[in-house]
């Protein structure tokens, strides 16, 4: 479960230097979110992983990335732009166990703090899908943000790593994003050669998707989409 959302800013970026060893270099704070703009803090803290930033859904592809991890980095980043989201995110984890935890935890937590800046709701399309060309390779994400978590993922991965991210662990991403945000979340690679490629469509097709469903519909604004009254 997570604490108490506090607002926290990410400071710094780990990366690998010529001689091998990790050096921290400063991270530039994001801009205030505009007035009125859907957003939630987060702060998880557990033995295995420290995770802490801001999601702003109403944001302009801003973001300030930090997980020890440099394609997982990469992959968030491209979600956000995708989106058009603002996010702060800055986890540590037991990497030297293993990446699960980090993994399964940012998703988790972006799942959660989805949910809690949409607040009750209402008048969001609730659903949306994105087909998303990547070279060689087709993406396909649907998400409906119904209340009911159920995660289905086909990558088609052939290889263990892709950079320095185990592969598998994408899956459990996804699994964490919908537990988090109690979703139905579906990404697919349709066909492709490249790995990077499946991963990359994906999280392109599900920030786009994601990006609808939480958008706003002018004509249901006070009108929970949902005929059972709740979600």
């Amino acid at each position: 479960m997570s604490r108490p959302a506090t607002r926290t800013r990410a400071t710094s970026a780990t990366h690998l230097s010529a001689d091998g060893y990790r050096r921290s270099t400063p991270l530039a704070p994001l801009p205030k979110p505009p007035r009125g703009a859907r957003l939630a803090t987060f702060d998880r803290q557990t033995t295995e992983t420290q995770i802490a930033g801001t999601l702003v859904v109403d944001g302009g592809g801003r973001y300030c990335v930090s997980t020890g991890i440099r394609f997982l980095d990469h992959m968030l980043e491209l979600f956000t732009r995708h989106g058009g989201f603002d996010l702060e995110l800055r986890a540590t984890g037991d990497l030297d166990v293993d990446q699960h935890h980090t993994v399964e935890d940012i998703g988790i937590v972006l799942g959660q703090a989805t949910l809690a800046a949409l607040g009750d709701r209402k008048g969001i399309n609730r659903a949306g899908y994105f087909l998303m060309p990547m070279d060689e390779t087709l993406g396909l994400a649907a998400i409906d943000l119904s209340g009911r978590p159920h995660a289905a993922v086909d990558l088609q991965l052939t290889v263990e790593r892709v950079g320095d991210l185990q592969a598998e662990l994408v899956h459990d991403f996804f699994d964490g994003f919908a537990a988090g945000a109690r979703a139905n979340v579906h990404v697919k690679v349709l066909y492709g050669r490249s790995n990077h490629h499946h991963i990359e469509a994906v999280f392109k097709a599900f920030a786009r998707a994601l990006r609808v469903a939480c958008a706003k519909d002018a004509r249901l604004a006070k009108m929970l989409p949902s005929t059972k009254g709740l979600l």
